[in-house]
């Protein structure tokens, strides 16, 4: 988007200053000395990426959140439909992930989150949603809307568009139609990708070669570590790569990049994967993209030693740690995950003080 109005200085005015305060220590994380906290940039999108958000701002201060913008359903659909914007929904997720853990940071981040339930044009809309795409309309640049949203709810952290243009995901999809198991359809639209029967093959995004956010790009090259994961393979993780300015940055950053695995396969986009499986397509998408740490739930990974060969292929070491609720869900525990990204960065990264 483009072009500013005199609003802007008055809006930003009227925001106060960010309530969020130092990171809270994840449970068995040890205090971090001041000035030491690793610049950390999260890759993904809905859920998935909510959850390492969640973890994340609960062990660093210089936190930013690089979000798809390929969803087509919902609330997000509609908005992008009837106004030609970007998707707001995953940005909204991510916003309320870093809001924090007082009363201000959680009242926000169920406002932002309410939808509205009626009989009209506003069913299902989700309040954060409407008031992202006021903003990006009142001000006219996706990034400083953002932040201004970020500062009204103090947010631990920063969220930015993965590209500056909404993108249709696309995906190769064989058996999707059980009468013709062994035929190659194209599936279009990340919502219907999400929830396809058959194998996904391989995805893509329309435009083919999309505008990076360049300020997406700038966190990833400066970032001490880069997390991709957890979240739908296909429509939230692999898209990332698939944007070639950010993929450049991904591949030439000196950050440490780690990849964190889904606690159990989708139904439809995943059904049947294993934990390798995944590292597998995910090589094919990005073939020149290394990581340094594959970070997986030890109760997810029933064979350890074919992961760890799968995982050397891109140049990462296997982590395993209990990361899940203890609820039965397929569910983060955004303790745990702290307290397994905290590890993982200390083992891992270098030696000294953070830069």
């Amino acid at each position: 988007m483009t072009g500013r109005t005199p609003r802007l200085s008055r809006l930003r005015r009227a925001v106060p200053e960010s309530r969020a305060g130092r990171p809270v220590e994840a449970r068995g994380a040890k205090p971090r000395r001041r000035g030491t906290q690793p610049k950390v940039v999260a890759l993904g999108g809905g859920m998935g990426l909510s959850a390492s958000l969640a973890a994340l701002r609960r062990i660093t201060g210089d936190l930013t959140a690089v979000v798809t913008v390929a969803d087509d359903g919902g609330s997000s659909g509609r908005l992008r439909d009837e106004l030609g914007v970007l998707p707001p929904g995953d940005l909204r997720k991510a916003l309320a992930a870093l809001c924090g853990d007082d009363d201000w940071g959680q009242t926000w981040a169920r406002v932002i989150q309410h939808r509205f339930h009626s009989k009209g044009d506003l069913h299902d809309h989700a309040v954060g949603n409407l008031l992202i795409v006021a903003l990006w309309e009142q001000l006219g640049d996706h990034v400083q809307a953002l932040d201004l949203v970020g500062k009204l709810l103090g947010a631990h952290g920063r969220v930015l568009p993965m590209s500056a243009v909404p993108l249709e995901l696309q995906a190769l999809v064989k058996g999707h139609d059980p009468d013709r198991p062994e035929d190659v359809d194209t599936i279009r639209g990340q919502a219907n990708v999400a929830l396809t029967p058959g194998e996904v093959q391989s995805v893509h995004v329309v435009p083919h070669d999309p505008p990076a956010v360049p300020e997406a790009v700038a966190a990833v090259r400066d970032a001490d570590w880069v997390v991709l994961g957890p979240g739908s393979w296909f429509s939230s993780v692999i898209p990332h790569l698939l944007v070639p300015d950010l993929l450049d940055a991904l591949i030439e950053t000196k950050a440490r990049r780690v990849l964190s695995l889904n606690l159990a396969p989708q139904p439809g986009e995943t059904e049947g994967f294993s934990p390798q499986r995944h590292l597998e397509v995910l090589g094919r998408h990005a073939p020149k993209l290394a990581l340094d740490v594959v970070l997986a739930d030890e109760a997810a990974v029933p064979d350890r030693d074919v992961l760890t060969e799968a995982a050397k292929r891109l140049g990462a070491a296997v982590e395993l740690a209990p990361v899940a609720r203890t609820d039965g869900t397929p569910r983060h525990d955004p303790e745990l995950l702290a307290a397994a990204y905290d590890r993982i960065f200390r083992m891992h990264g270098r030696i000294g003080p953070w830069r």
